[in-house]
């Protein structure tokens, strides 16, 4: 008996032991710098590390373009890293197999995520675009020219204090060294999603990128890009500017184009003499394992045919958490927009009880008015004037956030006297702070068009009608911006919220590593690869 005992006493404690060494919780941590906010189920050093390289990346990015290195942004932009794919489907679900992350300029939340353990070209690709827009370093730049500088900068390579800038994407070499390239009067005329050929679409990228890099290279070469830009800017045939600046043809700067893939790459090295990014790092409640990444679902939206499943899912997964905030904020958002709408007011009333100031579920309850309004047979005016009282709490406690200002300007569409100088007022805080939102950028334009200001119209939508990858949302915009060309009438509601709503899903997806999307075999135009020094 005692031989027994004594041998159930060593199972219990090798069961403890087993237990005890188990890998602890994944929790979800939360690292806030001056112009992000990352959220990650990895360690806290390998957290700050990524915090630590985008701030400086977006340091640098400042510094080249001549921008103030200490502005405070209007809104930090979230990032979202998962673990794999699986972490970004939890996200979106039908996501093809190759997307290495995606950015999304949803109209409830403009943000980004990407696969954690993977290289962070793609992540520094698409945060060259949110910045260009946010700093309207974009411009009246060509396409190309948009995603060749992305291309260019998305190889920052950080170590300690020193930036290198300027070295090549294994996988954009490998296009590059192996494929037929796109010819350059398409590269120069046309969007990637205008591209008829799966050989064009693929050299794209590498080629802009080459083209870019070619111009940067050099003191003399970059004056001819900026007399390019200039001329494209006024106006003028893309493919005709760029011969008259460079003195080439099209076959002759090809020639230099590949000439310049024999030799050695030049590399721009930065040394950042600046204080130590500040990095807060939170440790977030339980409810965030469950219903996190579900909650930016709730923002991008799902197919019709899976709404009733995504609320069944939230619905479960926020009873495991009764009583917390978090929980009954993403209860409330999920059956507002895909279950119970009535339900979701009470979820969202019991909220605000425990929170009056909760910004989110009030934005939500506005939202919900707006929506109420445009249906037939509602009192619009007492839905408009009870969404103005929610909106007005959540600008009280916390006049940055850019679908507050987006609401309050959109509550006065076709008010007597609109748009009077506050409604553009409140258009313009709006984009200031969310520019890269073509919802809020297509609603200021048509404002400005209302008040007959096309010009300041024009120069709104041309940036967004340039967009490489701005899909619905660009063509909406080149179609309001013919309008304003020929002083007719803007969009209405509907016609912006279609090109919001398109928007909203990510861009072309890009390959999370170099064997996801390997290049075809040589096809006779093979060369020595770039070489970096």
């Amino acid at each position: 008996m005692r031989v027994l005992d004594s041998l159930k006493a060593i199972l219990v404690a090798a069961f403890t032991v087993i237990l005890c060494a188990a890998p602890a919780h994944a929790e979800w941590r939360r690292a806030e710098s001056a112009n992000f906010i990352i959220y990650s189920q990895g360690s806290e050093a390998a957290l700050r590390r990524q915090a630590r390289t985008l701030e400086l990346y977006d340091y640098i990015l400042r510094a080249r373009m001549g921008l103030s290195l200490d502005e405070p942004p209007y809104r930090k932009l979230p990032i979202y890293m998962v673990g794999g794919r699986t972490g970004l489907r939890e996200i979106r679900p039908n996501l093809p197999s190759r997307v290495a992350g995606f950015y999304s300029p949803a109209t409830e939340g403009i943000f980004a995520t990407a696969i954690r353990d993977q290289d962070m070209d793609f992540l520094l690709h698409e945060y060259f675009h949110h910045f260009s827009f946010q700093n309207s370093s974009a411009g009246n730049l060509p396409g190309w020219l948009v995603e060749g500088l992305a291309e260019y900068f998305m190889t920052a390579e950080v170590r300690d204090n020193t930036i290198r800038i300027g070295d090549f994407n294994r996988n954009r070499a490998d296009w590059l060294m192996n494929a037929t390239w796109i010819p350059l009067e398409e590269l120069l005329s046309k969007r990637p999603g205008d591209l008829t050929r799966d050989s064009h679409e693929n050299t794209y990228y590498p080629v802009a990128w080459l083209l870019t890099h070619w111009f940067m290279s050099d003191d003399a070469r970059r004056g001819q890009l900026q007399a390019y830009v200039a001329a494209v800017s006024r106006g003028a045939d893309p493919v005709i500017a760029i011969q008259e600046a460079t003195g080439l043809t099209l076959a002759g700067l090809r020639g230099a184009l590949r000439n310049y893939t024999r030799g050695s790459l030049q590399i721009a090295i930065y040394e950042v003499d600046r204080p130590e990014p500040e990095i807060t790092v939170t440790t977030l409640p339980r409810s965030a394992d469950d219903l996190l990444l579900l909650g930016q679902r709730l923002k991008v939206g799902v197919p019709d045919e899976d709404r009733a499943a995504t609320a069944a899912l939230v619905r479960q997964k926020a009873a495991r958490h009764p009583d917390d905030p978090f929980a009954l904020l993403q209860l409330g958002h999920a059956e507002l927009h895909f279950g119970d709408p009535v339900e979701g007011e009470a979820v969202l009333g019991r909220l605000l009880e425990r929170e009056p100031d909760n910004v989110e579920a009030l934005q939500l309850m506005a939202a919900r008015q707006i929506s109420l309004s445009r249906n037939e047979g509602e009192d619009r005016t007492r839905r408009l004037v009870q969404a103005q009282g929610y909106l007005r709490r959540a600008y009280a406690a916390d006049p940055e956030q850019y679908y507050t200002l987006y609401m309050l300007a959109q509550v006065r569409e076709g008010a007597e006297g609109y748009p009077t100088e506050n409604d553009l007022l409140t258009w313009r805080l709006a984009f200031d702070r969310a520019p890269q939102l073509p919802g809020i950028r297509l609603g200021f334009a048509s404002a400005l068009m209302e008040a007959d200001r096309f010009e300041d119209a024009i120069a709104l939508l041309t940036p967004l009608a340039n967009a490489p990858h701005g899909g619905g949302a660009a063509d909406a915009a080149q179609t309001l911006l013919e309008r304003a060309e020929a002083r007719q009438t803007p969009f209405t509601r509907d016609e912006i919220d279609a090109a919001q709503d398109a928007a909203a899903q990510p861009a072309e997806p890009e390959p999370a590593d170099p064997s996801d999307a390997p290049p075809p075999e040589d096809d006779g135009e093979a060369e020595t690869g770039p070489e970096a020094p």
